[in-house]
């Protein structure tokens, strides 16, 4: 999986099995709104974060943790 690395300024490639998944819920007015992303840790100790799609969460074969 691509991340962005803001420190370096370019994309990183991060094996799947390194990443984890992550649902951030907040809760609004109109009711709960859901974010889902991946996370993962650079080899320099940058920590990563990708937001995707709810599609692309679901297909995506990490472990998934609580925000």
């Amino acid at each position: 999986m691509k991340f962005y690395n803001v420190k370096k300024k370019a994309s990183v490639t991060i094996k799947d099995s390194e990443c984890t998944k992550v649902v951030y819920r907040k809760e609004t007015s109109k009711g709960v709104q859901e974010r889902y992303a991946a996370r993962a840790v650079d080899k320099d100790g940058m920590k990563l974060t990708k937001f995707l799609s709810k599609a692309d969460f679901d297909a995506l074969k990490c472990k998934e943790v609580k925000a």
